[in-house]
């Protein structure tokens, strides 16, 4: 595999109205595609962009009360027709999509809605992640720990020729212990997929989108490329949704970052794998993922969950 050091990664935030049901995504994949090109085409005199990112409800939000209904309007099996087309999209233009979220159904687990993202290149379907920390109590989805038997990986990485990438899903940024686990098993460059609605987006003093994208690029000396909900209240009620997509790199510097408020937006920035390598190579202060002491971290062994105290 030829290792490409240095290129743009896009974030690009949507206001659309949300698909009532599953017959309405493939006109959302078109416009999706147009911003793929855009991105990559556009900017090809500047800068070479090899990963395009998408947010969170992109291809329908879980606006039905109950998972029953979500299962026959909204969900879809993974991989379908639309991922297929990522693929071919893909391969064409040499890049790599961090789909926006689908609601998940899968014969494995008949019953079950899962919130999730795909990460799609040009050899296919790279990995899929299920949102393991829902939004409780609004999503209805299933987090997959809570499934008895559930076999596949809970944080995925890919070892790709842009570097080692892992994704999550918006609320679960909130957790370092979970973005903790994509560090860990690797991951370089590490993908928020997110709708992150007012208050808690990008205006003091409630900014937590701005600082959890910068304490998780700090904590795991990794590169963020966070893509963000900009949709209109009426798109997407009860909440409005304030963008804000960037790009932060391992030190937690912005460097890149789409004006606050609604709008379909794409923001580039750099993502330089040899001086993030050299760093973590170099460091011996301020070296989080090499300082960790997990010997000591004991009161998490047993802990409840919330749900259940």
């Amino acid at each position: 595999m030829t290792q490409i050091s240095r290129y743009y990664a896009a974030a690009c935030q949507i206001d659309l109205p949300n698909p009532a049901d599953r017959e309405e995504i493939a006109a959302r994949v078109d416009h999706f595609l147009d911003l793929i090109g855009y991105a990559v085409d556009g900017y090809r005199p500047l800068h070479d962009v090899r990963l395009v990112v998408f947010p969170e409800f992109a291809h329908a939000a879980p606006i039905y009360g109950t998972v029953e209904e979500l299962l026959d309007r909204l969900a879809v099996p993974i991989p379908n027709e639309h991922t297929e087309r990522y693929v071919q999209t893909a391969r064409e233009r040499g890049v790599y999509i961090q789909t926006g979220t689908f609601l998940e159904s899968d014969a494995r687990w008949p019953g079950h809605v899962f919130n999730t993202t795909c990460l799609i290149g040009p050899d296919g379907l790279l990995t899929r992640y299920r949102k393991v920390h829902t939004w409780i109590p609004w999503e209805l989805h299933t987090s997959p720990p809570d499934l008895p038997g559930y076999d596949e990986p809970l944080f995925p990485v890919a070892e790709t020729d842009i570097g080692r990438l892992g994704a999550a899903i918006c609320y679960d940024w909130l957790f370092p212990e979970a973005i903790r686990q994509l560090a860990l098993g690797g991951a370089e460059v590490l993908v928020r997929v997110s709708a992150y609605m007012d208050p808690w987006g990008t205006a003091e003093p409630l900014d937590w989108w701005t600082l959890m994208n910068r304490a998780r690029a700090v904590e795991n000396m990794s590169y963020v490329v966070a893509a963000n909900q900009a949709a209109q209240l009426a798109h997407y009620p009860p909440f409005s949704w304030p963008g804000g997509s960037m790009i932060v790199d391992y030190d937690g510097r912005i460097l890149a970052r789409a004006e606050a408020g609604t709008g379909t937006k794409i923001v580039v920035g750099p993502i330089d794998l040899d001086a993030l390598r050299y760093e973590r190579d170099r460091r011996a202060g301020h070296h989080l993922l090499g300082h960790l002491r997990q010997d000591a971290y004991t009161r998490y062994s047993g802990r409840p969950s919330k749900r259940t105290m």
